[in-house]
């Protein structure tokens, strides 16, 4: 009990010192703590770097209003307090937390709390821990609001939730936020399980809570569904999971389309996924999704056709999305390839690959889709987007996407793997030697 009193005292006292260190979680919604966004008459010659620092702050911390969803309506923060304070069942301890892909902050923790974990004085079975640490802007993504008793009083997420990770520099699960890299580890749908209420999903698709809670369990870590609150197609044709992987945020300046099937531009995006999905509050238009044939649950639900007031949205978009064209792409790790075999692989590739993925991009400048035959697979998720295609996904930094596979649902498990479907699919002929060299100059993109 001494040691659980400690570790709290810890974490509440010395916890937060990061950039969001002045924001009090008990003080208003995470949007009222985004205060800089809020001005909607500031000139739009901004100096580059306040946006840039605005839009970094906003893809970490900015809940958009979604805190009414997450703890409003699917109650989630209670299954995280659990019982003992103020919730429900056992609570999630900071094991639990990271057992199934959250990610802690290391430079939001004080010495005094770095130190404590290092001694092994932190109880990482306690869920009062983990409610401390929310509640101190230290879990990637998560933002906890502090009930001023030990508690919490709601819960919202933000955009960073799945589209950073850590370093792991101070333990696994534990580092300094890596910006833009998918969370490859992180079980959506074990986490959203956990709430005591899933109704209001469960209404919104029109099957029994039973079935959405079947549904979640079937994703499996770092994969997500956003179109199966369009459509309602919870699994493919042959049986398996319809969530495709969580993808890079990083290096996607000058590129055209965002996602894997193309829905819109990274503005048209971050709209999409922080009011549809997030359950922020903003407005949001898409007639496609009027189509009651292609999206059925869209169309019944009014989603190309949302508006919100206050609009918590809207205004941060141009700063986010110049924060995300910021990111480039990582180097992969020194000694991570062969560089003589790369270099090798780079001629193989300019004479059989450029086609679609041209440098720098790596992707094609203009109208980067395609139908699934001409890449060689089946159409089921390109069929789930307004277009009918697939991206030509940008090659830059792929070690950062081996976790789970390539290509959207992770069919192919290496990257020798997706070379030899290229040279069946593509009759590209390329001997072993040349298929070898090439995987390393994809390593060493």
């Amino acid at each position: 009990m001494r040691q659980i009193t400690f570790t709290v005292a810890l974490l509440c006292a010395f916890g937060c010192k990061n950039e969001a260190a002045s924001f009090d979680p008990a003080a208003g919604s995470a949007d009222e703590r985004a205060s800089p966004a809020a001005d909607h008459d500031r000139d739009d010659d901004r100096p580059s770097r306040f946006q840039l620092s605005e839009g970094r702050h906003i893809f970490r911390f900015d809940t958009f209003g979604d805190e009414d969803f997450w703890g409003g309506t699917l109650r989630l923060h209670q299954a995280i307090e659990g019982s003992a304070h103020g919730g429900v069942g056992p609570g999630v301890s900071p094991k639990t937390a990271l057992a199934v892909g959250l990610k802690v902050d290391v430079d939001a923790l004080s010495k005094a709390t770095v130190d404590a974990l290092k001694a092994g004085k932190v109880n990482l079975d306690d869920p009062a821990v983990t409610v401390a640490l929310s509640t101190s802007n230290a879990v990637v993504g998560v933002t906890g609001f502090s009930d001023g008793k030990g508690g919490l009083r709601t819960l919202g997420i933000q955009c960073a939730l799945c589209h950073s990770t850590v370093d792991n520099s101070l333990a696994p699960g534990i580092g300094h936020r890596l910006d833009g890299w998918p969370n490859r580890d992180l079980n959506v749908g074990a986490i959203v399980n956990l709430s005591p209420d899933l109704s209001a999903v469960a209404a919104l698709l029109g099957v029994p809570e039973s079935t959405v809670r079947q549904v979640l369990k079937s994703w499996g870590p770092g994969k997500f569904d956003a179109e199966l609150f369009l459509d309602g197609k919870a699994f493919r044709p042959d049986g398996k999971s319809a969530a495709t992987l969580i993808p890079a945020a990083f290096g996607l300046a000058g590129v055209n389309l965002h996602t894997y099937t193309g829905w819109g531009s990274i503005p048209y995006w971050n709209a999409f996924v922080a009011i549809l999905e997030m359950h922020g509050k903003g407005n949001f238009y898409d007639p496609r999704l009027d189509d009651a044939t292609r999206f059925p649950v869209a169309a019944r639900a009014g989603f190309g056709h949302v508006k919100a007031d206050p609009d918590l949205v809207t205004s941060k978009l141009a700063a986010l999305h110049a924060y995300q064209l910021s990111l480039q792409a990582p180097r992969p790790p020194e000694d991570s390839f062969d560089e003589k075999a790369a270099q090798r692989g780079q001629q193989v590739f300019a004479a059989k690959c450029t086609q679609c993925h041209v440098a720098p991009l790596y992707t094609e400048p203009g109208w980067n889709m395609h139908r699934g035959a001409e890449i060689g697979i089946d159409d089921f998720q390109a069929d789930r987007a307004p277009d009918r295609r697939y991206r030509t996904t940008p090659l830059r930094g792929l070690f950062t996407r081996a976790k789970g596979g390539f290509y959207h649902d992770g069919r192919f498990a290496t990257l020798t793997d997706v070379v030899e479907h290229y040279d069946s699919a593509q009759k590209l002929g390329l001997t072993g030697g040349q298929k070898s060299d090439l995987v390393q100059f994809l390593k060493s993109l």
